[in-house]
């Protein structure tokens, strides 16, 4: 494939199509703002999941083990 087949990179925004290219430098910047702050999400709820797979985890341990002692009157 030849690079005068690809298509220019586009904004979909709100419903609306802009030419990423054509874009004043500033507009860019904030473009590259949300594409990071989109994987920082991205990364945290998958930290979030792992998480909560871990205390699901621990929880079942502790019901487990606390199955041996007596709890309190």
């Amino acid at each position: 494939m030849t690079d005068d087949l690809q298509q220019p990179p586009v904004l979909t925004f709100e419903d609306k199509r802009y030419d990423l290219n054509s874009l004043p430098d500033e507009l860019k910047e904030l473009v590259r703002g949300l594409q990071v702050a989109d994987a920082q999400l991205r990364l945290h709820e998958d930290t979030l999941k792992v998480l909560v797979v871990g205390r699901q985890s621990l929880a079942g341990q502790l019901n487990e083990r606390l199955k041996n002692v007596s709890p309190l009157p």
